[in-house]
């Protein structure tokens, strides 16, 4: 994960992600692991994502959490035919220095977008 990555041409292999908040926690730029919120900070900004497609016995072996990625902070939305919620994206794969069950407990989740769009008010 880079702040600086070069995205004028796409990635030989995979995909680049950028524009998702982190609710529940921050991202350490310096450690590039999830760390304690800042105290009085709903959402903090996560640095680009390189995606790499790899066969499961290719990736390293290293402290992880299965990090939820939903559409909105709502966390919910209606089944779909597959089963999964219509807001529910994906789960990463995203390096940490603490156990699972610590982020679970916080409601660590990635969110494509922080604004409840039906609560926004427009003025002109």
């Amino acid at each position: 994960m880079s702040e600086s990555t070069d995205v004028s041409k796409p990635p030989a292999d995979g995909a680049y992600v950028n524009g998702l908040f982190v609710d529940g926690a921050r991202w350490d730029r310096e450690k590039n692991v999830f760390a304690e919120s800042t105290p009085k900070v709903l959402f903090d900004t996560m640095p680009m994502i390189w995606m790499v497609p790899m066969k499961k016995l290719e990736i390293p072996n290293r402290p992880i959490y299965w990090c939820p990625v939903y559409k909105t902070s709502e966390r919910r939305g209606v089944l779909s035919t597959t089963g999964h919620s219509t807001n529910f994206v994906i789960d990463m794969r995203l390096s940490s220095d603490k156990p699972e069950m610590h982020w679970v407990l916080r409601g660590l989740a990635l969110l494509c977008s922080w604004m409840i769009r039906s609560h926004v008010d427009i003025l002109i």
